[in-house]
């Protein structure tokens, strides 16, 4: 395997180039690789580039070419191309049919129809209960509530506890942006996971004004409790800075009760988006509207805490090769930062973040990655304004999944350019349509891609890259990315 002089030599030893030839003399640049560099040199040095910083990598991993580098040895923030590592060491170390097991339990005797004493529901970090998944969050859910009825439970004279501590520590990653906590790609995440951690809230004005305001709450429709102290107003005669649709919520400190407040026109609606701040909470929630809806009554009395405890039934998630999807086709954060934690669980029984650190910084060390001069890891989704990689980082895990028995599952949950996912806008039209397979990242100013992309002669070739700081609108960014990839696609090596 040949290396060309461009690419740094600590990378080519990571490709396993450790022989004499490592230093040969390079082979002359094919002239369509020389096109190539020209054009993107061209595209990333403009005017109003001046002040970002491009790192980017361009390898052919059958021959061990590098079409193009430029600071692909530098840090960059990579936003949701962190998602690359969470993704791939789990995959690697938890395996494509890998799922997840939520116990509901009885602590106390079940007879004659009658569970004296706590339902448990014992979580392990299952992400998949939500309506992004299960397309009704509700219907897992509902199948446990079917189970407990078919076992002829009618009552339940305790209650219904979130049990264990799968996932200690903080609900939400290392050095996430508190301003964010509110939105949904911000959720708090735990061991027992609803709707992805945020339930939607439909406001409804009265038929005039003065008429009370309605509210209603999905996908259930107990989660969380709402309290309504907003106003139904005259419509305004025309909208602008003295529009009467000003409705919000906001939680309540002590009991976590979403307050909607403020004004809507008569007749008007809204949709609110709020996050579980107590994601167990919310789950049980959940589960006491499920069994309320099959007609199994929860009491909540007093207890033996030390009764014996028995499965009653057993909730199965998707295999993780079905969760690699709904994860990275739309760069899901929640699902991410769950996956992250579980690969500790796994290893060492305990879901710490910190843990999980450590095991996704040991797995990409085994791909040659040099940690931390060449990966700062901080979470599992790239929220945090934390993490570092550098393309030639990217490059090389890339490159190790390709060589894995997993490459198909891990391929296929990419977005595919133009079909779906965060690129299904993106290179519409062009030879990268439905060609290239790349993660995207996104948060301020910061844009990534790393991937797959296929040249007009069959050649796979992995790219990363990694922009940082400019102050250029967002898209300019994107368009230089799209451009190199619908040239590199349609182009042929040799």
């Amino acid at each position: 395997m040949r290396i060309i002089a461009q690419l740094p030599f600590v990378f080519a030893v990571a490709w396993g180039c450790r022989t004499a030839g490592l230093y040969a003399t390079p082979r002359p640049v094919p002239r369509p690789v020389a096109r190539l560099r020209t054009a993107i040199d061209s595209m990333v040095t403009q005017p109003e580039f001046s002040n970002a910083n491009w790192g980017i990598l361009i390898v052919d991993p059958a021959s061990g070419d590098t079409l193009y580098s430029r600071n692909a040895g530098k840090l960059f923030m990579p936003a949701s191309n962190m998602k690359i590592l969470t993704t791939s060491t789990a995959l690697t170390q938890l395996g494509p049919a890998f799922q997840y097991h939520t116990v509901f339990a009885a602590r106390g005797a079940v007879s004659d129809s009658t569970l004296a004493g706590d339902l448990l529901v014992i979580g392990r970090g299952d992400p998949s209960v939500s309506d992004h998944m299960r397309h009704d969050a509700m219907a897992p859910l509902d199948s446990i509530a079917d189970s407990l009825r078919a076992r002829g439970i009618t009552r339940i004279t305790g209650r219904v506890l979130a049990w264990g501590d799968a996932f200690p520590g903080e609900h939400f990653g290392y050095g996430w942006t508190y301003d964010d906590f509110e939105d949904d790609y911000s959720a708090p995440i735990d061991e027992l996971l609803f709707n992805e951690g945020f339930s939607q809230l439909d406001v409804r004005g009265g038929a005039q004004p003065g008429d009370p305001v309605t509210v209603d709450v999905w996908p259930a429709h107990t989660v969380p409790h709402v309290r309504v102290m907003a106003t139904t107003v005259a419509p305004a005669n025309a909208p602008g800075p003295h529009d009467p649709n000003v409705i919000h919520a906001r939680k309540d400190s002590v009991s976590w009760d979403e307050i909607v407040e403020g004004q809507i026109a008569a007749g008007d609606s809204a949709v609110l988006i709020v996050t579980h701040h107590d994601p167990d909470r919310a789950y049980i929630g959940a589960v006491r509207e499920a069994l309320a809806s099959r007609g199994i009554t929860v009491l909540g009395g007093a207890t033996d805490t030390l009764a014996r405890i028995d499965t009653l039934a057993t909730l199965m998630s998707p295999p993780l090769s079905e969760i690699l999807k709904a994860l990275l086709k739309p760069s899901q954060n929640q699902l991410a930062e769950m996956l992250f934690r579980t690969i500790a669980l796994q290893a060492i029984g305990v879901g710490r973040a910190d843990s999980a650190r450590a095991l996704v910084e040991r797995q990409i060390a085994q791909w040659g990655v040099v940690v931390p001069a060449e990966a700062v890891v901080r979470d599992g989704s790239g929220l945090a304004r934390y993490d570092y990689v550098s393309p030639q980082t990217l490059v090389r895990i890339l490159d190790a999944m390709r060589r894995s028995p997993n490459f198909n599952v891990f391929y296929d949950a990419l977005p595919i350019a133009g079909v779906d996912g965060t690129l299904e806008n993106r290179m519409k039209g062009t030879p990268a349509d439905s060609n290239v397979h790349a993660k995207t990242g996104s948060v301020a100013l910061a844009r990534s891609l790393s991937g797959y992309v296929t040249t007009a002669d069959q050649h796979m070739l992995i790219f990363s890259f990694l922009a940082n700081n400019w102050t250029t609108p967002t898209r300019e960014v994107e368009r230089v990315q799209d451009a190199i990839l619908a040239r590199v696609a349609g182009m042929h090596l040799h």
